[in-house]
C-alpha cells in the first residue's frame, strides 16, 4: 500500500503534462500565470517533504501519511471544481504535499519490518518515484484526448481516496516516536529559504537570470538558509539535525541525490520534446503525446521489475555498489543518446537505460541514509534526501529548459530547439550523471555500529 501511495505521488507531477500547453486557453490566463500550475506543486513538495518527515518522527508516520493523502484529495477536488486559475494553483499546491509519503513510507518499513526484508521493500517503494510518472503520463494523455480536462483531477481525487482507505486498513501504526517540541521557527525558516531558492531556479529563465526578482529570491533564499542552519545548530530540538546530515555518508548520498534527480529530469524534459517535435523541423520524430509517452513508459516498467533484484543486490554487496551501478547506467544512457538518436527506437533504448539507472540509484539512496542515521531521525533524514532529489529535478528543468530555449530555429512561425540544443542537453545530463558516479565512489561502505535494526540482538 505504501508503494501504491508513492506511485500516486509521482503521478501528480505528470498529471497536467498533456494540458500544459493548453492551460492559457483553458484557464483564460497568461502563459506566465499558468506556469504556476506546475511551479506550485514543485514548491509545495520541496517545502513540505522534510517538514512532514519530522512530524512523522514525532507524532507517528502513518498519521502524517494519512494527513498528506487528505491534502491530496482536497487539492484535487478544489482543482476539479475551480473554473479559474487561482483555484487550480491552490489545488495543485495541495497535491504537491503527497510527495512526503515516499520518505515516510520508507521510514515506516524500517520501523515495522525485519532487517532481511527492509532492503527489498525500500527498493520497491523507491521505484514508484519513477514508475508513477512513466505510467501516469500515457494515462493522463489518454484521459485528456478522450474527456474533459477536469477529469484528471477527479481521477487524482479518486486515487487518493482509495489509497487513504487502504493505508488506514492495512499499514500498521509505528509506535516509535521522537520526544520533544516541534521546531516551528526552523520550519518557517526552511520554508522561506527554500521558496526563495526554488523560485529563482524554476522561474529564472522566464524572469531573466540577472533580473531583480531572480536575484532577490535566489540570494535572499540562500541568506535565509544560512541563518536557518546557524539557528538549527544552536537549539536542542532542531527540525533537522544538521550534525547528522553532515556525516560523510549522509552528505555524499544527498549530493548524489541532487545529481541523480537532475539526470532523471533532464531526460524527462529533452526526450519527450524530441519525440513530439515535427519531423519537418529537423529536430523531432512527429509523435503524438500519447505515442511519445509510450516510448518513455518502459523506463518505469524497468524500475518496477528491478525493485526486488535491487534489494537482493543491496543485501549481498551493499547499497553503495547499487548506487554506482545506477550512476554508470545513466552515464551510458546519455553517452548512447549522443551517439545514436536518429530513430525512435534509439530513444526507447536510452529510456530503458535511464530506467536501470534510476531504479538502482533511487533504491540505494534511502538504504544508505538509514544505515547512517539514528532510527529517531529516519523520517526527517529521508525527507531531506527527497528534498535533495527535488532540488536536482527543479534545477534540471531550469537548466535544460534554458539550453533548449537558447538554441532554436524558426519553424512555421514558432521557435523550436535545434539538434545541437538536444545534444547539449544530453551532454549536460551525462556530465551530471558522471558527477553522481564520482560522488558515489567516495561514500563509505558499511553501516554505523549504533544503527543496527531494532529487530536484531545486540
Amino acid at each position: 500500500m505504501l508503494a501504491l501511495a508513492g506511485m500516486v505521488s509521482s503521478f501528480m507531477f505528470t498529471l497536467v503534462v498533456p494540458i500544459q500547453s493548453k492551460l492559457p486557453e483553458l484557464l483564460d490566463a497568461s502563459r506566465e500565470d499558468t506556469a504556476w500550475v506546475v511551479t506550485s506543486t514543485l514548491l509545495a513538495a520541496a517545502v513540505l517533504t522534510p517538514i512532514a518527515g519530522r512530524l512523522g518522527d514525532m507524532y507517528g508516520k502513518r498519521r502524517i501519511v494519512l494527513i498528506l493523502l487528505v491534502l491530496l484529495v482536497a487539492g484535487s477536488v478544489i482543482a476539479a471544481v475551480s473554473p479559474g486559475i487561482v483555484g487550480v494553483i491552490i489545488g495543485r499546491a495541495l497535491q504537491g504535499a503527497i510527495v512526503g509519503v515516499v520518505p515516510l513510507g520508507i521510514s515506516i518499513l524500517r520501523d515495522v519490518l525485519h532487517e532481511k526484508h527492509v532492503d527489498t521493500a525500500i527498493a520497491l517503494i523507491s521505484a514508484t518515484l519513477g514508475v508513477g510518472g512513466a505510467l501516469g503520463l500515457p494515462i493522463s494523455a489518454l484521459v485528456t484526448e478522450t474527456s474533459d480536462w477536469h477529469v484528471l483531477f477527479w481521477l487524482a481525487a479518486g486515487l487518493g481516496t482509495v489509497v487513504f482507505v487502504l493505508v488506514l486498513w492495512i499499514v500498521p501504526v509505528s509506535v516509535l516516536r521522537t520526544a520533544g517540541r516541534f521546531d516551528y521557527a526552523g520550519a518557517a525558516g526552511l520554508t522561506v529559504g527554500l521558496l526563495g531558492v526554488l523560485l529563482a531556479v524554476s522561474r529564472g529563465a522566464e524572469w531573466g537570470w540577472g533580473s531583480a526578482p531572480t536575484l532577490v529570491c535566489g540570494l535572499g533564499g540562500v541568506a535565509v538558509l544560512v541563518l536557518w542552519g546557524w539557528y538549527e545548530l544552536r537549539i536542542a530540538e532542531p527540525l533537522l539535525d544538521l550534525r547528522i546530515a553532515a556525516r560523510r555518508p549522509v552528505l555524499l548520498t544527498n549530493v548524489a541525490s541532487i545529481a541523480m534527480g537532475f539526470a532523471l529530469f533532464a531526460s524527462n524534459v529533452s526526450y519527450p520534446q524530441m519525440l513530439e517535435l515535427p519531423v519537418e523541423s529537423g529536430s523531432g520524430f512527429g509523435l503524438s503525446l500519447l505515442q511519445a509517452s509510450l516510448v518513455v513508459m518502459p523506463a518505469g516498467i524497468v524500475m518496477m521489475v528491478l525493485s526486488p533484484f535491487s534489494g537482493r543486490i543491496a543485501r549481498t554487496v551493499g547499497p553503495k555498489l547499487l548506487l554506482i551501478l545506477g550512476a554508470v547506467s545513466l552515464v551510458v544512457a546519455y553517452g548512447y543518446t549522443l551517439l545514436f538518436s536518429d530513430s525512435v527506437w534509439h530513444l526507447l533504448v536510452a529510456n530503458i537505460l535511464i530506467g536501470f539507472g534510476i531504479g538502482f540509484g533511487y533504491a540505494a539512496m534511502p538504504m544508505l541514509i538509514m544505515r547512517s542515521v539514528p532510527q529517531s531521525e529516519t523520517g526527517a533524514s529521508n525527507g531531506l534526501n527527497a528534498l535533495c532529489r527535488s532540488l536536482g529535478t527543479s534545477t534540471a528543468g531550469a537548466v535544460i529548459g534554458a539550453v533548449l530555449a537558447a538554441n532554436t530555429i524558426d519553424f512555421e512561425g514558432s521557435p523550436v530547439p535545434t539538434p545541437v540544443a538536444f545534444d547539449l542537453s544530453f551532454l549536460i545530463g551525462g556530465a551530471v550523471a558522471l558527477l553522481a558516479l564520482i560522488t558515489a565512489l567516495f561514500i563509505p561502505s558499511g553501516r554505523a555500529p549504533e544503527e543496527r535494526h531494532p529487530s536484531l540482538p545486540g
